[in-house]
């Protein structure tokens, strides 16, 4: 009775946003017509995935010839504040992430410019945020409204203040914000994926994302063990990608 609760918010809350409606008609087309497509070629991938699999630190060292340090430790105080601000909020999202990949991928590229697509409390933002505030460079953000929880005002609450005039946060589905994105971020030193995490959300977000990507540039997606997108794209553009075994699931990173 609470999950049709919410699906009926979250419907009510998208009627209420014309400029929302592109993205309902794809989320009814995906949950009628495409349900099995979402997860296209899962189980390939998770064994391709836990086979060559390494730690986060092992990545960092091998990537970016940077030594592993927890993000708690490197910022603590900063840290706890977040992690404070995380435990007030009333409304459930999603986890911290493997934020020193995050944070190193930054650090290695000396990253001006960084999109991240998904929000939720904001801990790959404050990673990232917190390597680009040291060059003034800047954070585009896509990520969509929490229509069925009445948390838009939570989105990103986590990120201290003094970090956010480095951060551009763009309120629709990707495939509206990112176009929109694109034309203000010009060469793109690091991507972080961690949105739609369908089969043809992921490649699309990929296929658009990619050819912006400079060279040296590194590119991370979460949860990659979802379905074979981001298998399937290396393989595409003869990418042979490092994979991280994150807290049970898998992310997917390279340099160009």
């Amino acid at each position: 009775m609470r999950e049709i609760a919410r699906v009926f918010k979250t419907l009510i809350g998208y009627l209420k946003r014309p400029d929302l409606y592109p993205e309902l008609g794809r989320k009814i087309i995906k949950n009628i017509f495409k349900r099995n497509i979402a997860f296209k070629g899962k189980d390939k991938t998770n064994l391709w995935a836990a086979k060559i699999a390494v730690s986060q630190e092992d990545a960092i060292k091998k990537l970016f010839n940077l030594e592993f340090r927890d993000f708690s430790e490197k910022y603590p105080q900063e840290f706890r504040k977040a992690l404070g601000k995380q435990n007030a909020c009333p409304i459930k999202m999603g986890g911290a992430g493997a934020l020193e990949l995050i944070y190193s991928a930054c650090e290695f590229t000396q990253a001006k410019s960084v999109v991240e697509t998904g929000v939720a409390y904001g801990w790959s933002s404050f990673a990232t945020l917190t390597s680009l505030q040291k060059r003034n460079g800047t954070l585009y953000s896509s990520d969509m409204p929490y229509l069925g929880q009445n948390g838009d005002q939570y989105v990103g609450c986590i990120v201290p203040d003094d970090l956010r005039k480095n951060w551009k946060l763009f309120r629709h589905a990707d495939r509206e914000s990112l176009p929109k994105i694109l034309k203000e971020s010009g060469g793109i030193d690091v991507i972080h994926y961690d949105s739609d995490k369908s089969y043809e959300g992921m490649k699309w977000a990929y296929e658009t994302l990619y050819p912006r990507l400079r060279k040296g540039g590194v590119f991370i997606s979460d949860d990659i063990n979802d379905n074979s997108a981001f298998q399937d794209f290396c393989e595409e553009i003869k990418v042979q990608p490092t994979v991280v075994d994150f807290e049970g699931k898998y992310v997917g990173l390279f340099v160009k």
